[in-house]
């Protein structure tokens, strides 16, 4: 019992220490954060050929250009990024997922949505923020997919692409995100 409370107490001071690192996930105004996506995008473009083709086919990309993603045992994520609908800026969101598990370790990345209809983009704002995993069909592009993506094979509403990996993070669990619209 003692182990458990030990590692409970562990767990909370961790969190607690990581709220500071957060902070520079959070952009500075709309002005700064559009930028920083599409850096962030056009970096991914240059790097990942389908994702280019799938830019030039989505209806909307959302891009988060940093996360930062800590924990021990109890994990999160926060993180805020634009919505991007023909290289214009209509919407601002931020992203924020807990996870349980074995885990450890302190990381930042980017990550990019590719909303492929206009079904998937409207399930963005219609419910209280957008779940990953729930509602439409998600598929995270890694290398291997990502080679046999051509303007014929796209069948998915959603495609997710992780980027600019810093820091180490290693473990098993579980995880819940959600994505919601904010103000700025």
């Amino acid at each position: 019992m003692m182990r458990v409370k030990a590692a409970a107490a562990a767990s909370i001071a961790v969190l607690v220490a990581i709220g500071a690192p957060a902070r520079p996930a959070r952009a500075d105004s709309a002005a700064e954060l559009t930028r920083d996506g599409k850096r962030a995008l056009n970096s991914l473009y240059q790097t990942q050929n389908s994702a280019k083709i799938l830019g030039q086919k989505a209806k909307a990309i959302l891009v988060f250009p940093k996360m930062v993603k800590a924990g021990f045992m109890f994990g999160g994520q926060i993180g805020e990024g634009v919505l991007l609908k023909g290289g214009k800026p209509t919407g601002y969101y931020s992203s924020v997922a807990a996870s349980y598990g074995l885990q450890a370790g302190i990381q930042s990345f980017g990550y990019a949505l590719f909303f492929m209809n206009q079904a998937a983009l409207n399930q963005l704002d219609a419910t209280n923020g957008f779940e990953v995993g729930v509602g439409p069909s998600l598929v995270v592009v890694d290398e291997g997919v990502g080679r046999s993506i051509t303007s014929n094979t796209l069948t998915s509403d959603v495609y997710a692409f992780i980027f600019s990996q810093k820091g180490l993070m290693a473990g098993l669990g579980i995880q819940g995100s959600k994505i919601t619209r904010i103000q700025k």
